[in-house]
């Protein structure tokens, strides 16, 4: 029956909530929280857990052309700040919103703009158990409610506004802008709660407004614009506070371990805004930049000045925005509000030190991405050079600004990197790179690079991201991480730093002829390589790499120590325990990670004390996820290690550190280490921790001390050898060769291998240990042909051979 019917059912249902049947009424256990990406989320007040959601189009929806000015919508109010421009000033702060635009519109301003806009409000009827949404009610559509049960009413307004060019006959720009129709919550009511929201990501901390003690801490995965209560049948604004991702992580985590600091910092920082504080704080405003999808947006926000990041040279941005007088012309005929682009501050204006802008996580160059790219809208097929691919099929996004594309390249199924032109630098140094390196069998595949006036296209080998390893069973968890540092090893060798490994590039290839799936290193837009002659990288550039996948030392300040390829091993230790996990990260959530790296506090938790595999995990992440840059592995010593030896080759070791020291009087230096500490590894007495089938057979030949590491491999060595002589039961007991016979004896003494693989260390240079360790100049340096000698493959050892030769035709 059109509105007036919906109207009329709309009455009814509020007699029928009158007469007492039912109130409608939202349980006072319910928030709602607003996120970048046009979610509303009902979550729990005691917990932050997600009751429901209800989804809608994002916040700001902005489409993204080639011309100058950029402009960056804030989301929270629909302001918008303009980058670049005919002064250059750099970003800068409009003196008009886009809901104050279309409530002008249309109308032309001074430097020939011609604005339209739209505006259309909409009602959301949802029911409050389940977030279901019965209708929506607008003035074009509407549909009868008769409701069995109370139902939320939730208004929201979209904002469209377009900018015509009169001198160019061109579209400038268009914006999106959806606001929920909520007033301001009543400060006289006492609302006992404080949200700190993070510009940067969904993270929300709730904390007590008088204690400042935290209540709970959720992330929502979008950044957080609106949280807001349900009062007199509206959505209200819950008093909420916008910090910067890294400084709300800074107030809630600065003080690990002390949780009483922990709950004084954000009671200050709480107070710091409810009393205005002033400049002798150490929290200002800042205009924080962050990314959606295609486009860009800036966020007014809070920001410690021990935590901002400013790029050098760049101008500071300003908040309050020229004054309208300075930038309006009003002429006759014209509308009241004449919004001009062409906006200049008074001179020495712009270098105000009062306010920052804070660009978080990635190199300038990015910024300018978005607004270089073409539309994504077009799903047509884009051909350049031999490279083609479809906008549409996105697979992801590289370091340094980049889109990934499924593409083709000579009919060939190909990824397609495209890289915005302020970084054609550093397309240029990754091919280089990428050439140099990808004749090994675990570094992905360069084949072609072509460029328009826009972009540079790089079709590399097409694969899929391997963060969840359980979902391809092709490789085993051990051989993922071999082939991984198999790759890792070859890009040290050519004295190629990585700087940027983490599991989302660690990608898996397709299966070739053979049928064989390889795991491939990726992302080579953050490599370095370092000059012959030279063992370290300058962070010149600013710090490389992924927040939470860091070493310690490229984040610290001390010019003396330059980080190293150490920085590689670091965070493939990292990448080994969330591999092995499945998907633990040895130094905690993401909140809490860099500053745990810094501060050396790691778990591995998921690793038990008595089994065997474990025990050799741990020592070998231990190792490479050590602070200490000189404790830590190479790459090819890695490969060395236990962690990646089969039963075999254990049951190998075993017997040949027997038959070594067999002969050795007690008080040698190699079986004094062997027996230091050795009654842990026995568990005081072996003999009484094995089959009693077993024990019978082992006195019938010789007695054995059962609190010495020593006879407990002569044992193993010398029924190793008369396996097949042993009775029936006792064979039975031991399994068969070697995995069987291994695990029984590691099964029982989980500390047996490392232990002696430790005690051994001495004897590395002998030959008979060659296979088992790398000689110790070789352990932290290795070189060119000893990493290709760790991967004995055909491609490998064409490649040593040519190595070799080079070698020789220079001398």
């Amino acid at each position: 029956w059109g509105l007036w019917g919906a109207c009329s059912c709309l009455f009814s249902c509020c007699r029928w909530k009158v007469g007492g049947v039912r109130s409608v009424t939202l349980p006072e256990s319910l928030l709602f929280v607003s996120t970048l990406d046009g979610s509303l989320h009902a979550v729990s007040k005691q917990t932050g857990d997600i009751k429901w959601t209800l989804r809608e189009d994002p916040i700001i929806q902005v489409p993204v052309y080639l011309t100058e000015p950029g402009f960056l919508p804030d989301p929270n109010d629909g302001s918008l700040y303009v980058l670049g421009g005919k002064h250059k000033e750099g970003l800068m702060k409009l003196p008009f919103t886009i809901p104050e635009l279309v409530q002008a519109a249309p109308c032309r301003s001074s430097d020939g703009i011609l604005y339209t806009g739209k505006k259309q409000d909409v009602w959301f009827v949802v029911d409050p158990e389940t977030g279901e949404k019965q209708t929506s009610l607008t003035t074009s559509t509407s549909d009868s409610i008769c409701p069995n049960s109370p139902l939320l009413y939730i208004g929201r307004t979209e904002y469209v506004v377009t900018m015509f060019d009169t001198k160019t006959q061109e579209l400038r720009w268009n914006a999106t802008y959806n606001d929920y129709s909520a007033p301001p919550y009543d400060e006289k009511q006492d609302y006992k709660m404080a949200h700190l929201v993070s510009s940067g990501d969904g993270l929300v901390v709730t904390v007590d407004r008088e204690s400042g003690d935290v209540l709970w801490s959720q992330n929502y995965g979008s950044p957080v614009i609106g949280v807001y209560l349900y009062s007199g049948d509206s959505l209200r604004h819950a008093p909420h506070l916008s910090l910067a991702m890294e400084t709300l992580r800074f107030l809630t985590f600065s003080s690990v371990g002390n949780q009483a600091d922990a709950h004084s910092t954000l009671k200050w920082s709480y107070q710091f805004v409810k009393e205005q504080a002033t400049a002798q704080t150490q929290l200002v405003p800042t205009l924080y930049v962050g990314k959606l999808d295609s486009h860009l947006y800036a966020s007014t926000s809070l920001v410690h000045h021990g935590v901002s990041l400013v790029p050098r040279g760049l101008t500071l941005a300003r908040l309050d925005g020229p004054l309208t007088a300075e930038v309006t012309v009003r002429e006759r005929g014209e509308c009241e509000i004449t919004p001009s682009t062409d906006v200049r501050y008074p001179p020495g204006s712009i270098n105000s030190q009062k306010n920052h802008w804070l660009l978080i996580g990635k190199r300038f160059c990015f910024l300018y991405f978005y607004f270089f790219c073409f539309s994504e809208g077009n799903s047509e097929e884009v051909h350049v050079g031999k490279i083609s691919f479809s906008p549409s099929e996105v697979l992801g996004h590289g370091s340094a600004g980049t889109f990934v594309f499924r593409g083709k390249f000579d009919d060939r199924l190909v990824a397609v990197k495209r890289i915005l032109p302020e970084c054609f630098e550093v397309a240029e140094r990754e091919v280089q790179l990428l050439r140099e390196s990808d004749t090994h069998p675990n570094v992905i595949r360069y084949f072609c690079t072509e460029r328009d006036r826009l972009f540079t296209y790089i079709a590399i080998e097409l694969c899929t991201y391997v963060e969840d390893p359980s979902s391809f069973p092709e490789l085993s968890p051990i051989t993922l991480l071999e082939q991984t540092m198999c790759g890792l090893s070859h890009l040290h060798s050519l004295n190629i730093v990585h700087r940027d490994l983490k599991p989302r590039n660690i990608l898996l290839s397709g299966p070739s002829a053979l049928g064989r799936v390889r795991a491939l290193i990726s992302d080579f837009g953050l490599c370095k390589k370092i000059p012959d002659g030279r063992s370290s990288f300058s962070l010149r550039s600013g710090i490389p790499g992924t927040e939470g996948w860091i070493a310690p030392e490229v984040l610290r300040d001390n010019p003396e120590n330059k980080p190293t390829t150490a920085v590689d091993v670091f965070s493939a230790g990292c990448v080994f325990y969330y591999v092995i996990s499945r998907g633990q990260h040895p130094f905690g959530d993401a909140l809490r990670r860099q500053v745990n790296i810094l501060s050396g506090e790691y778990s591995l938790s998921h690793f038990m004390e008595d089994l065997h595999d474990d025990v050799i995990a741990q020592d070998l992440i231990e190792q490479m996820i050590s602070a200490e840059v000189e404790s830590r592995p190479s790459t090819a010593c890695v490969l060395k290690h236990p962690f990646f030896w089969s039963p075999e080759k254990q049951l190998l070791f075993f017997q040949d550190v027997s038959d070594r020291i067999e002969k050795e009087p007690a008080d040698s230096p190699i079986v004094v280490r062997l027996e230091t500490a050795g009654r842990l590894v026995v568990r005081t007495n072996w003999r009484m921790h094995i089959s009693v089938p077993l024990q019978t057979d082992l006195r019938r030949f010789r007695t054995y001390k059962g609190n010495s590491v020593r006879d407990l491999l002569r044992a193993m060595r010398n029924k190793k050898h008369h396996y097949h002589e042993l009775p029936p039961e006792v064979q039975e007991t031991l399994g068969e060769l070697p995995e069987g016979f291994v695990g029984y004896f590691t099964s029982r003494f989980p500390r047996l291998l490392m232990h002696t693989h430790a005690a051994l260390q001495i004897c590395a240079h002998e030959r008979l240990f060659h296979p088992y360790y790398l000689p110790p100049n070789l352990r932290f340096f290795p070189t060119r042909a000893m990493s290709m000698l760790m991967t004995p493959d055909i491609q490998t050892w064409t490649g040593l051979i040519q190595h070799i030769s080079d070698q020789r035709n220079k001398l």
